[in-house]
């Protein structure tokens, strides 16, 4: 099961996400780096364990204010024994295709960026694809026919759980449980809620293929242990 840390940025720094509040963020304060500069803080995860991905939210991009497309190319350059998962709210095939030009950065399609559910099916093919079906409590958000409708999903998916990011609720297991069924052997990464190890646990038994975290390692949750036991 892999391990993939999260930076949500906004205003050129770090912040600390809690449940898909995004007026409320602010730049995060972490044992991990000196400061809540993006390369400090990707530096941190890395001494904390050699993460083979980690996933970028550009906050201002999906909000349509600005955006971090320079940062996240230099943390590519910087950073090259990872690959850059990144959700930039985009909602065209061009602008996801301009991240493929990266070898090293795999463009994340948000529903909540979504008028339709045509762009992921058009895009369904392409193994660097990554489709996360994002939800705020029980409402998910996007177009209903991308949720209804699974031959419209790449082989790799998010269930993105907004309520529980930040909140240490831990992972909503019977919604991944549920998207699992439908899947059809696609890869699902849960992101909202970890807490500690035996989240992980958790996970890992209802076989999902990942997990985004972040809170858990600022605070000190999830052990060194606990990253060589689920991170391959």
């Amino acid at each position: 099961m892999q391990l993939i840390p999260v930076i949500d940025l906004k205003g050129g720094a770090v912040v600390r996400a809690f449940k898909g509040q995004r007026s409320s963020y602010r730049p995060i304060v972490t044992p991990l780096a000196a400061s809540s500069a993006p390369e400090q803080v990707v530096a941190g995860f890395l001494r904390l364990h050699p993460f083979s991905t980690i996933y970028i939210a550009d906050l201002d991009a999906i909000e349509g204010c600005g955006g971090h497309a320079e940062t996240i190319s230099a943390l590519a350059e910087t950073f090259r024994n990872v690959r850059f998962w990144v959700d930039d709210g985009a909602n065209e095939e061009a602008r996801v295709r301009r991240w493929l030009a990266s070898s090293r950065i795999d463009p994340v399609v948000g529903s909540e960026s979504l008028a339709s559910g045509s762009l992921a099916q058009g895009l369904a093919m392409d193994p660097r694809i990554i489709l996360s079906l994002d939800f705020r409590g029980e409402t998910f958000v996007g177009p209903p026919e991308l949720l209804e409708e699974p031959q419209r999903w790449p082989q790799r998916l998010i269930a993105m759980t907004l309520a529980r990011v930040g909140a240490f609720d831990g992972p909503d297991i019977d919604r991944l449980t549920s998207l699992g069924r439908r899947a059809a052997g696609r890869q699902i990464y849960a992101a909202g809620g970890v807490r500690d190890g035996r989240d992980l646990d958790a996970l890992a038994r209802i076989g999902a293929a990942g997990a985004l975290i972040a809170s858990a390692l600022h605070d000190g949750r999830l052990s060194a242990d606990d990253l060589r036991r689920y991170d391959d």
